[in-house]
């Protein structure tokens, strides 16, 4: 199946689609799952905050949203990315755009891999997994 990646009201960043897509897939892969439609859709924060009004009656700014349309062990999904939110994430945490943009690509792949962040112990371990999968793509 295969990985897109398009926008609303933003442009899509630049970055190595083939790379990452091969890394979203081999990340899904080493889970023991199946990689099926997955949308990543890049947004600005207004974009977003309305998706999140909509659809999950949440009235703040996020990162990401990700809606689940995981089968079994076949991997979908739609992820909504607020370029807004990844540049100020960058700036807070001292980290380059790119970065926070990959980690926030991969932290919603986790989440269609079953993985949660509501709690500490479960954000503890999705922090984990976003770092190990960001290494795995730097020595790529």
């Amino acid at each position: 199946m295969s990985v897109h990646y398009c926008s609303e009201d933003v442009s899509v960043p630049k970055f190595q689609k083939r790379r990452i897509t091969s890394w979203i897939k081999q990340t899904i892969v080493s889970e023991e799952k199946t990689t099926g439609e997955i949308s990543f859709i890049f947004c600005s924060d207004n974009y977003l905050l309305e998706v999140n009004k909509q659809y999950l009656n949440h009235d703040y700014f996020t990162d990401i949203i990700t809606f689940d349309y995981v089968e079994d062990k076949v991997i979908s999904g739609d992820i909504f990315i607020s370029c807004d939110r990844v540049k100020e994430n960058a700036a807070e945490f001292g980290t380059g755009f790119d970065n926070e943009l990959m980690r926030i690509i991969i932290h919603g792949v986790l989440h269609l891999l079953g993985y949660k962040d509501k709690n500490k112990k479960d954000k503890l371990l999705m922090t984990d997994k976003e770092d190990f999968y960001l290494n795995v793509l730097s020595n790529s």
